[in-house]
């Protein structure tokens, strides 16, 4: 192929335009991180035995309220939250620093609210250090094929505060499972790895405006990863706050019950609680929450009686009525691995109810429990549990 002088000096230039951009872009991408650094925070929290890592933005500076994702705060309702020490003009990255110095750098944070569909949380904190400001949200979304820069603390890198840059792939309505729950929101989907540590951190355009909070990466294939629009965060920060559920042994020990865990299922606790007849009533409330929108829901069962047989028509009807004259919860009959059929009383509280609450509703199922148990107890060897159940409902 001939290529004429007049070629050349198009090739020539458009050359030029392109390592034009690409050494202007470099010092664009620097303002960029520097100005959401200022925004940007590493967030701890503890769940268990474990300590969860992640990162968080401002979002309100008056307020100190920062934005970060559901799944990094867990069941904690508190967290230690860092902002980057600057040192000769440059970020700190090295994590053991802001562990070694901990007491003048971290600061407290109190979890105000969840949001399970949205995978968000927002947290209040106790102070913000000089230099730190919220972030500026964008009016709109983005688009396929725009830039996006995102600052993170991937567990898998050695460094905090790190930057990343890629292109939006799609925009739109997403609803899929975590372990935090089910969820259904606005994702931006990107072609910028998001890697463990990086959720909740700031995804922003080029005028360093927030366009997303970072959630996760797409398990089944490669550089492909999911952020909450910034849609979703402002119908968050403007709907009615609700109080973040509290651990159910948190709420246990504010009203001074005892416990165990259950050996067989993790997440149930069991309270013994003593009745008028100085029996004991074992009732047991699950940690799992169950969520619908701003319902959030924590169950509390006791077993009364255990049945060889199931119920007949008859008994099931009565036992329907006998549940839609309790004050609270209801009556029901299950089949256990051994192929009893278990008789057990349920109720579904508010799981942001305050501690004495909780507590009269467990006293409340073991009371009922308990009457029912001693109406149902054989008290002879010919006696049958199904014929006293049926008995104690014609009542």
């Amino acid at each position: 192929m001939k290529f004429s002088f007049h070629h050349i000096l198009i090739k020539s230039a458009l050359s030029a335009a392109v390592l034009l951009n690409l050494i202007s872009a470099a010092p664009a991408d620097v303002k960029v991180y520097n100005e959401t650094l200022k925004s940007t925070a590493w967030v701890l929290a503890k769940n268990g035995d474990s300590t969860s890592s992640g990162t968080g933005v401002i979002v309100n500076a008056e307020k100190k309220l920062l934005v970060t994702n559901l799944h990094v705060v867990g069941e904690a309702r508190s967290a230690v939250i860092f902002f980057p020490e600057t040192k000769n003009g440059k970020p700190v990255v090295d994590r053991q620093y802001y562990r070694d110095n901990v007491k003048t750098l971290g600061i407290s944070g109190r979890v105000l609210t969840v949001d399970r569909k949205r995978d968000l949380a927002l947290i209040e904190l106790d102070r913000l250090p000089s230099g730190v400001q919220e972030i500026a949200l964008a009016e709109s979304s983005l688009g396929p094929g725009e830039n996006i820069q995102s600052i993170g603390n991937p567990g898998s890198s050695g460094a905090l505060w790190v930057f990343t840059s890629g292109t939006v792939r799609s925009v739109y309505q997403k609803q899929f499972s975590t372990e935090v729950g089910e969820h259904d929101f606005m994702v931006v989907e990107t072609q910028s790895p998001i890697n463990s540590g990086d959720s909740g951190g700031p995804v922003v355009n080029d005028k360093a405006e927030l366009v997303a909070i970072s959630q996760a990466i797409s398990p089944k294939a490669q550089l492909i990863s999911y952020s909450v629009d910034v849609s979703e965060v402002r119908t968050f920060l403007a709907s009615d706050w609700k109080p973040a559920p509290l651990p159910i042994a948190d709420v246990l020990n504010k009203a001074d019950m005892r416990f165990r865990k259950t050996k067989d299922k993790d997440g149930i606790l069991e309270v013994s609680l003593e009745q008028k007849d100085k029996q004991t009533q074992k009732v047991f409330v699950s940690d799992d929450v169950d969520t619908y929108q701003q319902a959030d829901i924590r169950k509390i069962w006791s077993l009364a009686a255990t049945l060889k047989e199931a119920p007949a028509l008859e008994t099931t009807t009565r036992l329907l009525r006998e549940s839609a004259g309790t004050k609270m919860g209801a009556w029901s009959i299950e089949k256990s691995d051994a192929g009893d059929y278990l008789l057990i009383y349920v109720c579904k509280v508010d799981a942001t109810c305050s501690p004495k609450t909780l507590k009269s509703t467990m006293e409340y199922v073991g009371k009922l429990t308990s009457e029912a148990k001693t109406s149902l107890t054989p008290k002879s060897d010919k006696e049958d549990p199904a014929d006293l159940l049926n008995d104690w409902l014609s009542k």
